[in-house]
């Protein structure tokens, strides 16, 4: 005898699952339709992670081999993208280094949006004076593009790994805390706020668990676009020569030594480590637009 709201039987449950099954893949075919970005980006993301993954762990040559016998071969099955003018492997180089920029991308906009997102907190929830003097130092910052502020901290700092990251952290944390601060000022009138600190709750429990969980998607949406951004500034920095150094295998280092061939025809050398540039950064902007469509809803 079965009771009432309880499912005992198998078969009602096997069927439940069968449902349920091209309900979830209807709704995926349905989501794939209507944003061609996640299509795109989760492809090249993939590509991206699949081929930095396999630079790492397996290279099909050592990317910091020198060998003159082999130096400026052009893309041959031998060296699929040819060699460099020290008779290295580029390919080995070009997925060694790609790991590298997506790693240090990651990085970068993970510790900005951190950073950024608990400034924005702290400085949109108290306001006051100390609201006055965070915003007119984001105001100063922001006046500056943000690769000429890494840049700029860069050289001050110095061509380190640790210094590229602090360089391009920096550069992005006030895009995180200015965009957090403004949902912050919504957030903090609301219902849910209202209630917690009447019943009791302290500032910080208020700040931690019920605003910051409300305002932090539109900062993840902005970080997904920044990881892009801070690919290109780290590959930027370091065909500058102010950011990571040879011999790295880096992406902006390779494009720098390969630059001055490309007029003798030897164009293999910087051609594939920007191409692998421009496929990391479109990977993690056609996945940011997906969040951001995905933040403002159907009438956004």
């Amino acid at each position: 005898m079965d009771l009432p709201g309880v499912n005992f039987s198998p078969d009602r449950q096997d069927d439940t699952a069968r449902t349920d099954a091209p309900g979830r893949s209807a709704r995926l075919r349905t989501e794939l339709k209507h944003h061609p970005n996640l299509v795109v980006g989760g492809v090249l993301a993939a590509v991206v992670v699949i081929a930095a993954i396999a630079g790492h762990l397996a290279p099909p040559y050592d990317p910091l081999a020198i060998t003159p016998g082999h130096a400026l071969l052009p893309p041959a099955p031998g060296h699929w993208f040819g060699t460099d003018q020290f008779g290295r492997d580029v390919f080995s180089r070009v997925l060694y280094g790609l790991g590298i920029d997506v790693v240090l991308g990651l990085i970068a906009a993970a510790l900005a949006l951190a950073v950024g997102s608990m400034a924005g907190l702290i400085s949109g929830y108290l306001g006051g004076w100390m609201d006055d003097i965070v915003m007119r130092v984001v105001d100063i910052v922001m006046s500056f593009p943000a690769f000429l502020l890494a840049l700029a901290i860069a050289v001050v700092l110095g061509d380190t790994v640790r210094n590229v990251i602090i360089a391009v952290t920096i550069a992005y944390v006030p895009y995180i805390l200015r965009l957090t601060r403004s949902s912050v000022l919504t957030a903090r009138g609301a219902d849910y706020v209202l209630g917690a600190r009447a019943v009791g709750a302290s500032r910080s429990r208020v700040m931690t668990l019920h605003v910051l969980p409300n305002v932090v998607g539109p900062s993840l949406v902005q970080a997904t676009l920044m990881v892009g951004w801070a690919i290109l500034d780290v590959s930027g920095l370091s065909f500058l020569g102010v950011g990571i150094q040879p011999p790295s295998p880096e992406l902006g280092v390779q494009v720098a030594q390969g630059a001055s061939y490309i007029t003798s025809g030897q164009w293999w050398i910087s051609v594939f480590p920007g191409l692998a540039i421009i496929l990391a950064v479109l990977s993690f902007n056609f996945l940011g637009d997906y969040a951001d469509d995905k933040l403002r809803g159907p009438g956004g």
